[in-house]
């Protein structure tokens, strides 16, 4: 799996993200920033702009909000969400929450 290699703050809720595979692009996060965690991001563009990349590879802030590389890595490239899960039925059985 990629992981984040670089993230930079964009002006209107937007980052800028570079893979360790070199995949890279902007990601407009204004529409994803709700709930007790995210909703401070929005409300303080200086909070928004401390976004920083964790040691597991994850796009990260201050205040414990974070974004996980395997959702940004697909958005970036286009595909739909939720493609490296298998169906159920597949042998595996259910995973939670699925």
């Amino acid at each position: 799996m990629s992981r984040v290699a670089s993230v930079k703050p964009l002006s209107g809720f937007r980052i800028e993200v570079r893979f360790n595979d070199e995949t890279a692009g902007e990601l407009n996060l204004s529409e994803r920033l709700f709930g007790p965690v995210f909703e401070p991001l929005a409300r303080d563009p200086e909070l928004f702009r401390q976004v920083s990349v964790d040691e597991l590879g994850a796009v990260c802030w201050p205040n414990g909000a974070d974004l996980a590389p395997d959702s940004l890595y697909r958005q970036l490239r286009g595909e739909p969400a939720g493609t490296d899960r298998k169906p159920p039925g597949d042998g595996e059985g259910r995973r939670a929450g699925t």
